[in-house]
């Protein structure tokens, strides 16, 4: 009876341990099937399916080459397909020795390394960026867990400083900032594509579920002459040292197109090496041209006389006669050598510059036609070139004017433009009037093989075209008696102004003795093909802008008549 009960009572535990057994595996099998069924479902298929992304280029950005031909084209911004490196340290078996191995590769400091992927995450920032192909091929041969070789494409600018402030530079994340790069970012970006597939337990691909092509960026075809641009770079770099100014600026704009030639700033940098300047000087990275505020002098007179003309306060042949000073408000203003001029027609007192004869002219206009055509000329306005960073001029509050500063601002002190601005100002001159809107790109090169031409874009009629006639032959007559001689292109009758500004200082008042020089004008005069504007900033080698800035211009725009423009010499040569 004994042994019966002992075997009963075995059979009840193995019984017990069998209904425990069995409900064990029924609840596994529920939280595996029920519970956990997603949870398994989505290893399954990470394990089955893959996702890959193509990248897309940047569009490239070219410029013309007239010295190559006609349609010859060079590209200024491209991209270059490089490669990162990238660890996700919770899959790394011996981290010590991978960052060692690593190391060795690379170049990048096995204590570094070992720093950032000694922890389990799944996401630190690549160890090596813009690697070849022959070193990615390296460390893949090696097979480390967890570290993966990821294409990229990093931008290239093969000419180097060649108009960097213009073009802007790409970030390491791949974003454009300033220039042509920051404003047309979107753009030049372009999409990504992706593929999702699934894959057998091989890794063979076995059923494509989802395919997008990568889109390329847009590209673009500038206005910017390649050549002209070199040119006009180097010349300025050698007036700098030449003159011993600070800095420059030159901007070469198309009368025909209102395609901007070339713009020119120095100093420049490599947009290549964009991190290590920005160390040293960011502000390097904005485009004086348009976003470098200055009081522009005495190039300013013609506008100023242009709406004196168009509104009928003065002709050309009303005359007065001035002294060497004048008493305003109570402040004395003087001409530039403290020379009377005497009695003076409207084209003497632009000829001789005179600020005496142009608070005069100012007086006659009045300031609300004063403030009326330096918004009709669209100086108070940024020109919406397609370039990040432009500004637009300012002058004091309009019902703050005084007569002081009615008076100033009619010969170019107490008013603060951009180079551009006053390029614009002059090409409507030259334009009869009518107002030009500035542009960089040329062309459109779209994404799928076709083409979009940009054309030019008038704005409204700033002056009539009998004032616009009239400030042309005054400008003519500048040259013509002898002043700003150097300046002359042979076989090319041009229209010109100098301009020496004084400098303003931060709290108030103007620098002794510092000026910034500028010399304006555009060629040929009676059937202009560009205007142009050399700025010389702070020269020290000559008081005066007809010493400095006018030479500079008159060799640039002879290289513009006989290798760019080819033109016809129309008049003797001086």
């Amino acid at each position: 009876m004994n042994s019966q009960n002992k075997l009963i009572n075995r059979f009840k535990v193995i019984s017990v341990l069998a209904v425990i057994m069995v409900a064990v595996i029924l609840w596994r099998m529920f939280e595996k099937q029920i519970l956990q069924h997603s949870e398994y479902i989505a290893l399954a298929e990470g394990q089955q399916r893959f996702e890959t992304t193509d990248i897309a280029q940047r569009g490239r950005i070219y410029v013309h080459d007239s010295i190559g031909g006609e349609d010859s084209l060079y590209p200024l911004a491209f991209d270059v397909k490089s490669f990162s490196l990238w660890v996700v340290p919770k899959q790394v078996i011996d981290k010590e020795k991978t960052a060692d191995e690593l190391s060795a590769l690379v170049g990048v400091d096995s204590k570094t390394i070992f720093d950032e992927i000694n922890n389990d995450k799944l996401y630190v920032p690549p160890i090596k960026k813009g690697m070849s192909y022959e070193l990615s091929d390296q460390i893949k041969a090696k097979k480390f867990s967890g570290v993966f070789i990821m294409p990229e494409y990093s931008r290239y600018y093969p000419e180097l400083t060649l108009a960097s402030q213009l073009l802007g530079f790409v970030n390491a994340e791949g974003k454009g900032n300033y220039g042509f790069e920051g404003h047309y970012d979107k753009e030049l970006q372009g999409t990504s594509g992706q593929t999702i597939g699934e894959k057998d337990t091989l890794g063979r691909v076995i059923n494509l579920l989802e395919q997008k092509d990568p889109k390329d960026g847009t590209s673009y075809v500038l206005t910017i002459d390649r050549s002209v641009q070199y040119y006009v770079e180097r010349t300025l770099r050698e007036s700098l040292t030449k003159y011993q100014a600070d800095s420059g600026t030159i901007i070469i704009m198309d009368v025909k197109t209102g395609g901007i030639v070339a713009m020119a700033n120095e100093p420049g940098y490599d947009p290549n090496q964009y991190r290590i300047v920005a160390k040293d000087n960011s502000n390097i990275f904005m485009n004086p041209a348009i976003s470098g505020l200055y009081e522009p002098g005495s190039i300013m007179k013609p506008i100023t006389m242009a709406g004196a003309l168009d509104s009928g306060a003065v002709t050309p042949d009303t005359t007065e006669t001035f002294g060497s000073e004048v008493e305003i408000g109570g402040y004395t203003i003087h001409t530039a050598e403290g020379k009377a001029f005497g009695t003076e027609n409207m084209s003497q007192i632009i000829q001789n510059s005179d600020n005496i004869g142009m608070a005069w002219v100012s007086e006659k206009e009045g300031k609300d036609n004063i403030y009326k055509y330096l918004n009709e000329f669209n100086i108070l306005n940024k020109t919406n070139i397609d370039l990040d960073g432009e500004v637009e001029g300012s002058v004091p509050p309009f019902k703050q004017w005084q007569d002081i500063n009615r008076a100033t601002i009619a010969f170019g002190q107490g008013v603060s433009v951009t180079p551009l601005e006053m390029v614009c100002a002059y090409t409507a001159i030259a334009n009869k009037g009518k107002y030009i809107y500035p542009h960089v790109v040329d062309k459109i090169l779209n994404s799928d093989g076709t083409e979009t031409q940009i054309q030019k874009t008038e704005g409204k009629q700033v002056v009539k075209t009998e004032t616009a006639a009239q400030v042309t032959e005054m400008l003519k007559s500048v040259f013509a008696t002898g002043h700003d001689q150097k300046a002359a292109i042979p076989g090319v009758e041009i229209a010109v102004k100098t301009g020496t500004a004084q400098v303003p200082k931060p709290e108030g008042g103007y620098e002794e003795g510092i000026f910034n020089h500028s010399f304006m004008g555009f060629a040929p005069a009676n059937d202009p093909r560009f205007v142009m504007l050399v700025k010389l900033d702070k020269p020290k080698a000559a008081t005066y802008a007809e010493s400095t800035s006018a030479p500079v211009w008159g060799q640039i725009g002879n290289f513009l008549v006989n290798y760019y423009y080819k033109l016809v010499p129309n008049k003797p040569s001086n």
